[in-house]
C-alpha cells in the first residue's frame, strides 16, 4: 500500500511540505543578513546569463555586421536561462 503512495505526486508534495515545516521548527527563522544574501544570489543567477546573452548577441552582430539581429535573441535566451536557473535554485532552498 505504501509503495503505491510513493508514486503519487500529492503524497510526495505533502511529505516535502512536512519536511520543510520540521526543518523550520528546528532551525528557526532566517536572519536578515541570510535573507539579503539569498536575494543577492538570486539577482546574480538571473542577471549574469542575461548579460552574457546580450554581450554574445552584440558580438555576433559586430562580427557578422547584422545590426541588432542577434542581440535580442541572445538577451531573451539569457533571460530564460537566468529565470530557469533562479527557479531551480529557489526550489532547492
Amino acid at each position: 500500500m505504501s509503495h503505491e503512495n510513493d508514486k503519487d505526486p500529492l503524497v510526495h508534495e505533502a511529505r516535502l511540505l512536512r519536511d520543510r515545516r520540521e526543518k523550520s521548527r528546528r532551525e528557526g527563522d532566517l536572519s536578515i543578513g541570510r535573507r539579503l544574501a539569498q536575494i543577492g544570489v538570486l539577482g546574480w543567477l538571473f542577471i549574469t546569463p542575461t548579460l552574457a546573452g546580450l554581450f554574445f548577441g552584440r558580438w555576433l552582430d559586430a562580427h557578422f555586421d547584422t545590426g541588432i539581429f542577434w542581440t535580442s535573441p541572445g538577451m531573451v535566451l539569457g533571460l530564460c536561462l537566468g529565470g530557469w536557473t533562479a527557479w531551480k535554485w529557489m526550489n532547492t532552498q
